[in-house]
């Protein structure tokens, strides 16, 4: 099912139906027990577990630790569908309420359970299936965003032109998607020290990155890579031939979509592009600490290029807020001047990126996409927030409040991110994919994974370094 037609209107009243499967009945406080049953939890972790006790008995806002309780566990108890393989774990991982794994979404889900492996093994059994499932993906084909786990089922967009395959659900090449898992990679090998994961196949489906960026920053052609679909949504689809508007290479890598799953405007997508390079970054330390990195000098050339480029190309002058980032540039002069929810975004860049934060340009940039200039910045009655063409104008998408939050520090700004978060999800006690500026009711996804584990997140660095903040 495409994203873009799983648009559901809800209201409160309603809200139990769309909630797909959560129990309904009521506890005896004030909230509802909206929390999958144990009997039908697809995965259960001791260490999450504990967290969510502790915060729930700590923080004195109930209303949060409830959200907290249903929204941090929400990738284990829902999306998850783990087994051994040839002696090997592996994970599948839906996004929720589209049985597909996109490797963004699925990256980012079991993100924030990382620091927890240390403490339980079949947590770190599960995450380690990720990678090695998010390896078999991309092995298949690099320039897809969305697997299924049946490698013999036929996608609904089989008809997109563009190099389809049975196991592919979507084929939109986004830079995001080969981004994602190397920094989930990363991150693991950080917090566990395994590197189990990172044998042969890994291997090379790291040198299969490497090769697609490198196409992609289109000096010896358009690369191998096209799509067209027939649609009557703009975004669903890539002009002139499949290729996108033309780029005067500069060494930044093309993106033909966005991580919102919409198309480019001019392919040279900015946040991405300092995402790969952050993760270009890890990759090189990655690969030098398991023994993989001989051979792979396409690597350092791409550092480089990307370096370079960004540094004399990814600038622009807003109106009121001076130098800023562009959202997009085409290597001839053009920029757009936005910002999308979906990360990596602008705002994102603090997050993905941590040395931004130390940046003026970005910091400025950031004042930007949260000001009326930014033309999907909407504000009202129900709060405030970046939203993007996906769902439509007017709809905030909570994964931008939660982003503000996360790429805060100053505590009102994050109080005020947590008010609103508290206050849009519409009685449901979970996260959604948007809701209207002026009603929290009408909202979309009633199921979006990674939404509520990113709250989830959010929720859990508050309490460790602000723990004042969740008790209003």
């Amino acid at each position: 099912m495409n994203r873009r037609r799983f648009i559901q209107q809800s209201t409160m009243a309603g809200s139990a139906i769309l909630l797909s499967g959560y129990a309904a009945a009521f506890s005896t406080s004030s909230f509802p027990i909206v929390r999958v049953p144990v009997s039908k939890r697809k995965f259960s972790s001791k260490a999450v577990e504990k967290v969510i006790a502790e915060v729930k008995n700590s923080i004195g806002n109930k209303e949060l630790a409830w959200m907290f309780e249903n929204c941090f566990p929400n990738t284990l108890d829902t999306t998850v569908d783990f087994s051994m393989i040839n002696g090997k774990p592996d994970t599948y991982v839906i996004t929720g309420d589209i049985d597909a794994m996109w490797l963004r979404d699925s990256s980012a889900q079991v993100w924030p359970y990382l620091p927890l492996c240390a403490e339980d093994v079949q947590l770190k059994l599960l995450i380690a299936g990720v990678i090695n499932r998010q390896t078999k993906c991309i092995l298949k084909d690099p320039y897809a965003n969305a697997f299924y786990k049946n490698t013999s089922k036929v996608s609904e967009w089989k008809s997109d032109n563009t190099q389809m395959q049975p196991g592919i659900h979507e084929r939109k090449w986004e830079i995001d998607s080969l981004c994602y898992p190397i920094r989930l990679a990363y991150g693991y090998w950080k917090q566990t020290g395994d590197k189990t994961p990172f044998d042969s196949q890994w291997a090379e489906a790291m040198a299969l990155v490497l090769k697609t960026f490198k196409e992609q920053q289109r000096f010896e052609g358009k690369g191998p890579y096209s799509f067209m679909r027939r649609t009557e949504f703009a975004t669903d689809s890539v002009p002139l031939g499949g290729f996108g508007y033309p780029v005067k290479p500069n060494g930044l890598i093309c993106s033909m979509f966005r991580p919102s799953d919409d198309a480019t405007v001019y392919p040279y997508l900015i946040p991405s592009n300092f995402f790969a390079l952050e993760s270009l970054h890890q990759l090189d330390e990655l690969m030098t600490k398991t023994g993989h990195k001989k051979g792979y000098s396409i690597l350092n050339g791409l550092v480089t290029d990307i370096n370079k480029a960004l540094l004399t190309e990814a600038k622009t002058k807003s109106r009121l807020y001076g130098e800023i980032y562009a959202y997009e540039i085409n290597g001839f002069g053009s920029a757009n001047l936005m910002d999308d929810a979906n990360i990596p975004s602008l705002l994102s860049l603090g997050y993905l990126v941590p040395s931004m934060m130390q940046d003026k340009v970005y910091q400025q940039t950031r004042k930007y996409v949260l000001s009326d200039e930014n033309p999907f910045f909407f504000a009202g009655k129900a709060g405030e927030g970046i939203g993007g063409p996906h769902v439509g104008m007017n709809q905030i998408w909570p994964l931008s409040i939660i982003m503000r939050g996360l790429t805060s520090t100053d505590k009102n700004e994050q109080s005020r991110c947590i008010a609103t978060l508290q206050s849009s999800h519409a009685g449901t006690g979970f996260m959604h994919e948007s809701f209207h500026k002026d009603d929290p009711k009408q909202f979309t996804r009633a199921w979006f994974a990674w939404a509520n584990t990113l709250f989830g997140e959010f929720i859990w660095k508050v309490y460790r370094e602000n723990p004042k903040l969740l008790d209003a």
